[in-house]
């Protein structure tokens, strides 16, 4: 007769079971059994349980004669797509239908397009990026879902908020914007309502404001360029807004403050002619790219990768496209249905030229008509050539750069790095006598006449280059540690190198000769009671003489103060003249450090062609007969508002520095405290007549000075004053606080913190110190370096004033930070103004010296313990429990699983030389995936395993009486009948435990596959009612799989997502709160239960049982961006005010498992160091293994142990095995990488490798009562001394080992004979079956299973029917 499956697969599992855990191996041995069990995934679902009113309507068809079903908003993701998430998506747009596609694509609308309908459900088969297990559409149909609303009122037209009045849609100009001043508002684009624009543009003193593309906002005072009223094209609704509309690709919806005049259209502006032609139906699409032609499309995509581009689907054209397409690196760019964006760099699944040419390549772009975005099934396809070229320049191609530069001189130019392009930075450089430029990370210029440091071209060669330049998206601007090279003059394209021992010669700031045509004139004064320069002004944090002498083009002077303020004229205003003291204007440029920008009331002054002969205005600035009525006398001042006083500017930057508002001729006191308030600050300062600022705080040394100082009235309101020259009028909500200048902080630090130095940050995309903390108003050292020693960190610092960094300064060389010269810190700390926390890349950076907050133990040898093969596997086990018979069981999925799998089976260790012996096939009736599981306390030590995966199943009680012994094989199964024995509610991922009374308490979970929660416990055999935990309902989804433990003052533990309490157990009702679970230093929401799993254990409880039980809590991760949390926690709960006490790991773990060994350590193992628990949501598996002994110190308690090589990651388990080793098992990440894992590993503790012989014994009693005195008798032993721990029964799965508890009690031995006393209590030890291991030393026994405390609950006797087993009451 032929072998069954079972046995060939035993035969083949006998043929590996040799084989080393190296990666080919498991490669291999992955292979033929995945050839043996024809391997496949489960169905798809969809979810059943929706947020609010929303349901699933089925799989839908969508594309119908190139018509997308739902047409109102698109995104896509191709790493964490869930109908959940485009659900969320859709309604947080305000749309009633939402659909997913293709398994990374989502779409919304308020109706569905005619000719669209239902598919069949089997068409839906994509797979979610984010979620495997659900369906997320398919090629051309959608999983639908709607929220049983009515579809809302057509967006209209806004008649014009405040004031202010519709002048209907505007065309851009033809050369330019309409209006030119782009202007930002509260929330950004993605909030953007025409109210929130027009008071904007009103207070920046405009007079016409422009919403476009939904998401944008432009003022002005005048329509310039040819722009023009449009009767289409403003069709996008407001990002913040969807009843109302704000423009659209290219239009305006434009408004006018006040009667409109017709100055307003008459204006005109000299703009630079456009390079770019406009496109055809046959567009070649943006600089360097090509057409290709007309190409096949279906399910799987011929490119893979979706692209969203500015505005959405709604504004699509090639341009967009293609731009998006470079900006990921890619190098290939589709478009197809008008409105979907496609890249690659190889055609992928058979897509090729359409063997019907162009024809079905039909459909115009959503965005501009005139081009062609392929159709129906069909990509219009692109391919990038070669890079942009400024006129008289020539591209010499990718080149290296590093620190130190490659090219020495950073280049200013106009814009800053936002502003980048490729002639922006060419324009600079040539200004600067310069005849190389490079263009890096998208917004970097650099300019030399010769190449240092050994830069040269990219091995790489153009590979790396691949980073748009942010101020034009078609041009490439270098990439990390690479420069778009250019050489002026059409040279040889060769630049001379230099060798890496050059250095620059600029010796540090200094009066720069002349910028272009402008010469300078020296350091001047501001004008008496005016600006000097009237013409035109901005404000630039990167500022430098470029980039002023590039503002002021068309003036005859420009003027630098302040550092970062650029002024321009035609003529000085009276009053001005050259400084006295010529060396007042010593603010360094922040965009040129080699370079002067004046100082407060100082301009480093430059003049058109100009000398030193300076020809001053005759006419003085306006002024008016009114006479000021006192600085602090505005009316109408917001409730709570002040004037606070007169403040000199600061030292070495504004004393209200914050905000910085464009010049208002039509400033009042009034204006600038609303604008202030506006922009949520606390403070407000007026000066020169003109300018508002905006803080917290008066910092940078700003001193208070004579009211009579501030004696210039405000241009809006001449009757109030508003500052005068370096000096602000300050007004304040509440209180002021006033700072001086900052310093770094070196005394007064917390702990034995001390400062090091200015380090980079940021280096190649790196950073030197790994955990970030954004403390908007509370950064400084104290707080800082206070976190990062708190969570076990000894290298620290602060950056860009309220970032706060934690690490280890190991990687600081790793990365390349180095020290930098103290000035380049200079931001003040967000916290404490007074004090230094950084600056921009740039870290006050302290390091640790006093004792060392982590000792992490490193044994070498048999000390590290080891990992070694065990047996191949017949399944993919999600759960695993050692049995009273000395075997182990085995449950896995059974109908979501491989298709020829029992969904149980047992492994017999005496046959672990003959897999077809060691594996039994055992049998359940319903899905046990992801359920719970303990031991019960009745004679038999029967299993129970409890919940399940959907239907039926989640129902599931299922039960197991253990017989046979090793070597002798049992022949009971599990036994199951839903429709007699059966859970009150459904329940997929509870836990379970055996309670004091002998009770099996089950909690938590979900209705069914990602149901509806189920906060709520209830008891078997069935007492009561269900009973609702609200507080369990309050932490969905965070906290399936709770921690459950019995506690020695009888209460109940429960640690669900970040938090615990202690439960009544009879009534359940909360004993005590236990102070939230810490998380990471940066998340204090991180969480330890499923989903963000991590694992727990109670530490050791030893005779007399006096001190208080310790609960231990390891790993985790964190919501959202899904960071392994590094550290264990522990608190003894039982304790008058528990606190949790935080230990640092070696490293990060999430989805792993913790095992209780006999000697009381307990081994961490398995998982991964990044990710969260769920099917292909975990990455970089953690292959180490690391013992933490609670004997120890604490901060010393890790040791570093023996690596594996095989990945266990979701669905993982660890159990205790009775000669001491850990049994390894299962991962099932169905991540495309690392494979369904059959292999069954043992970890080998150092006690078994130490070469010690393991003592022996022999007992008669094993079925004890509480403080029971019982013999047993040491038959061997190497006299080191003899004590015992019972070790309870434990099932593993998800990182929880329910059952599971170390107890060592009292022992005393005469001679061979020894006695013991068991636990005093069912508090002390709930009843239930434990390992008895006798140690000498170090070294433990082979254990004997034994009972303690009876089966008070009788189980011994339940269920109640007849087709189920049961062992009686008595004695074992």
């Amino acid at each position: 007769m032929a072998p069954t499956l079972f046995q060939s697969a035993s035969i083949l599992l006998s043929l590996i079971s040799s084989f080393p855990l190296s990666d080919a191996h498991s490669h291999n041995h992955g292979k033929a059994h995945e050839h043996l069990h024809n391997l496949h995934k489960r169905d798809l679902v969809v979810p059943t349980s929706l947020p609010g009113t929303w349901t699933s309507s089925g799989c839908y068809t969508d594309n119908v004669g190139g018509v997308r079903t739902l047409q109102g908003a698109a995104t896509a993701d191709n790493t964490a797509m869930t109908d959940e998430a485009c659900i969320a998506y859709c309604d947080g747009k305000g749309f009633n239908y939402a659909g997913t596609e293709y398994g990374q694509e989502c779409y919304c609308g308020n109706t569905l397009s005619s000719g669209s309908g239902n598919a069949p459900v089997a068409d839906c088969n994509v797979p979610c990026t984010g979620n495997t297990s659900e369906a997320c559409g398919g090629g051309s149909r959608l999983n639908l879902f709607w929220n049983h609303q009515a579809p809302p009122p057509d967006p209209v037209t806004n008649p014009g908020p405040n004031g202010w009045t519709s002048l209907g849609c505007y065309s851009e100009a033809t050369n330019g914007r309409t209006l030119t001043n782009g202007q930002a508002t509260p929330g950004g684009g993605g909030a953007l309502t025409v109210a929130l624009c027009t008071t904007a543009c009103s207070n920046a003193g405009y007079t016409l404001a422009g919403v476009e593309y939904g998401g944008e906002c432009y003022c002005g005072n005048t329509f310039v360029g040819g722009g023009a009223p449009a009767t289409s094209g403003c069709s996008m609704t407001c990002n913040g807004n969807s009843s109302e509309y704000c423009g659209g690709p290219g239009h305006l919806n434009a408004y006018s403050f006040g009667p409109m005049t017709s100055s307003s259209t008459s204006g005109t502006a000299t703009t630079a002619s456009s390079t770019s032609a406009s496109t055809s139906a046959t567009s070649t699409g943006s600089s360097g790219w090509s057409l290709v032609g007309c190409y096949t499309d279906q399910n799987p995509r011929t490119l893979l990768n979706f692209q969203q581009v500015t505005g959405g689907s709604a504004a699509m054209t090639i341009e967009l496209c293609t731009a998006a397409c470079k900006s990921g690196g890619y190098t290939l760019a589709g478009l197809e249905y008008s409105g979907e964006c496609y890249c690659d760099n190889s055609y992928h699944n058979g897509g090729g030229p359409a063997p019907d040419g162009n024809a079905l390549c039909n459909m115009p772009c959503n965005g501009n008509t005139a081009e062609t975005c392929g159709g129906p099934n069909r990509l219009s396809v692109y391919s990038y050539a070669a890079p942009v070229v400024g006129p008289s320049w020539s591209f010499t191609g990718c080149y290296t750069d590093q620190a130190p530069r490659s090219l020495l001189n950073g280049g200013n130019v106009p814009g800053g790095g936002a502003a980048m392009t490729v002639e922006l930075c060419q324009a600079a450089c040539h200004s600067g006598g310069y005849t190389l430029a490079g263009v890096e990370y998208g917004g970097e210029c650099y300019c030399d006449n010769s190449v240092h440091n050994g830069g040269g071209p990219a091995p790489d060669g153009n590979a790396g280059c691949n980073m748009p330049c942010n101020g034009n998206t078609t041009e490439t601007c270098g990439g990390p540690n690479r420069l778009d090279l250019y050489t002026y003059g059409g040279g040889s394209g060769t630049p001379t190198s230099t060798s890496s021992s050059a250095t620059s010669t600029a010796t540090g700031p200094a009066i720069v000769s002349s910028i272009g045509q402008y010469n300078f004139l020296g350091c001047y004064t501001e004008a008496t009671g005016a600006r000097a320069l009237q013409g035109a002004t901005f404000n630039e944090p990167g500022m430098s003489l470029e980039i002023c002498a590039a503002h002021c083009a068309t003036f005859t002077y420009f003027g630098v103060e302040y550092g970062t303020e650029c002024y321009c004229g035609n003529t000085l205003t009276t009053g001005s003249v050259l400084a006295t003291n010529q060396a007042d204007c010593s603010f360094i440029c922040p965009g040129n450090q080699n370079e002067y920008c004046g100082a407060g009331n100082r301009l480093e002054m430059y003049q058109l062609n100009g000398n030193s002969t300076v020809s001053s205005s005759t006419t003085s600035s306006t002024s008016t007969s009114a006479t000021p009525t006192g600085t602090g006398s505005a009316s109408g001042l917001p409730a709570g508002w002040k004037y606070a006083g007169c403040y000199t500017e600061g030292v070495n930057g504004r004393a209200v520095a914050a905000n910085t508002q464009p010049d208002n001729n039509a400033l009042t006191i009034e204006s600038c405290v609303n604008t202030c308030i506006g922009l949520g600050y606390t403070v407000a300062g007026t000066e020169f007549s003109t300018q508002c600022f905006c803080d917290n705080f008066v910092s940078n040394g700003g001193a208070l000075v004579a009211d009579t100082d501030c004696n210039m009235g405000c241009a809006g309101n001449a009757t109030e004053k508003c500052g005068g020259p370096n000096r602000v009028s300050v007004y304040a909500s509440g209180n002021l606080t006033v700072y001086g200048v900052p310093k770094t902080q070196t005394d007064n630090l917390p702990g034995s913190w001390q400062y090091q130095g200015c380090i980079t940050d940021n280096i190649n995309n790196r950073r030197p110190l790994d955990w970030q903390l954004i403390l908007t108003n509370t950064n400084n050292a104290t707080t800082c370096l206070s976190a990062c020693s708190k969570f076990g960190y000894m290298a620290g610092g602060m950056e860009y004033g309220d970032e706060c960094y934690c690490g280890d300064s190991a990687n600081l060389a790793a990365v390349g930070s180095t020290v930098r010269p103290e000035s380049e810190c200079n931001d003040p700390c967000s916290g404490n103004r007074s004090t230094i926390c950084g600056g921009g890349n740039r870290i006050s950076y302290y390091t640790w010296t006093g004792t060392p907050l982590y000792n992490w133990a490193q044994p070498t040898g048999s000390g590290m313990g080891a990992y070694q093969f065990l047996i191949g596997g017949v399944c993919i086990p999600l759960m695993t429990s050692p049995a009273v018979n000395g075997k182990v069981t085995f449950v896995e999925k059974y109908g979501t699983g491989e298709p020829n799998s029992t969904g149980a089976y047992e492994l017999d260790l005496a046959f672990i030389d003959n897999p077809a012996q060691a594996w039994r096939p055992m049998h359940v009736k319903t899905d046990v995936f992801c359920s719970a599981g303990v031991t019960l306390p009745d004679r038999a030590g029967r299993q129970i395993n409890i919940g399940g995966w959907s239907g039926d199943s989640t129902f599931g009680v299922r039960l197991y009486w253990p017989d046979g012994s090793p070597g002798n094989p049992g022949v009971r199964d599990w036994q199951e009948n839903v429709a007699e024995l059966h859970l009150q509610t459904g329940r997929w991922y509870p836990s379970a435990m055996v309670m004091s009374n002998g009770s099996i308490l089950v909690v938590g979970g979900e209705e069914g596959s990602n149901g509806a929660p189920v906060p709520s416990l209830e008891l078997l055999p069935q007492v009561g009612p269900i009973m609702d935990l609200d507080f369990l309902r309050q932490t969905d989804p965070f906290n399936l799989y709770p921690f459950l433990s019995v506690l020695p003052s009888g209460g109940i533990l429960i640690i669900y997502y970040n938090q615990a309490r202690i439960l009544d157990p009879v009534t359940f009702a909360t004993l005590k709160q236990l102070p939230t679970l810490p998380g990471t230093v940066n998340h204090p929401d991180g969480g330890r239960t499923y989903p963000l799993e991590g694992t727990a254990v109670l530490l050791p409880q030893h005779a007399p049982y006096s001190e208080p039980l310790t609960v231990l809590v390891c790993g985790g991760s964190t919501p959202g961006d899904s960071l392994a949390i590094d550290n264990c926690i522990s608190t003894q709960p039982d304790a008058a005010d528990p606190q949790w006490v935080i230990e640092r790991m070696p490293s990060q773990r999430v989805i792993s498992c913790m095992t209780a060994l006999p000697d009381g350590t307990y081994l961490i193992l398995n998982g991964a160091h990044h990710g969260v628990a769920g099917f292909g949501l975990a990455q970089d598996p953690n292959l180490n293994a690391v013992l933490y002994d609670p004997s120890k110190d604490l901060h010393s308690r890790f040791s570093i142990m023996a690596n594996t090589s095989v990945a266990r990651l979701y669905h993982s388990e660890a159990v205790l095995l009775p000669d001491g080793r850990v049994l390894v098992s299962g991962s099932d990440p169905q991540d495309g990488t690392h494979p369904e894992e059959y292999r069954v590993e043992v970890f080998v503790p150092p006690y078994r490798l130490n070469g010690l012989a393991p003592p022996t014994f022999s007992i008669q009693n094993k079925d004890w009562a509480y403080g029971q005195t019982v013999t047993f008798t040491v038959t061997s032993s190497q006299g080191n001394g003899i004590k015992v721990s019972l070790m309870g029964a434990e099932t593993s799965t998800h990182g929880n080992s329910m059952g599971t508890r170390s107890i060592f009690p009292a022992v005393s031995c005469a001679g061979n004979t020894c006695t013991l006393t068991a636990p005093p209590d069912a508090k002390i030890c709930p009843p239930g079956w434990f390992q008895m291991f006798v140690l000498d030393g170090p070294t433990p026994s082979h254990s004997t299973w034994v009972r303690i405390g009876g089966d008070p609950g009788q189980l011994g006797n339940w269920p109640p029917f007849n087709d189920f087993d049961k062992p009686g009451l008595g004695p074992v």
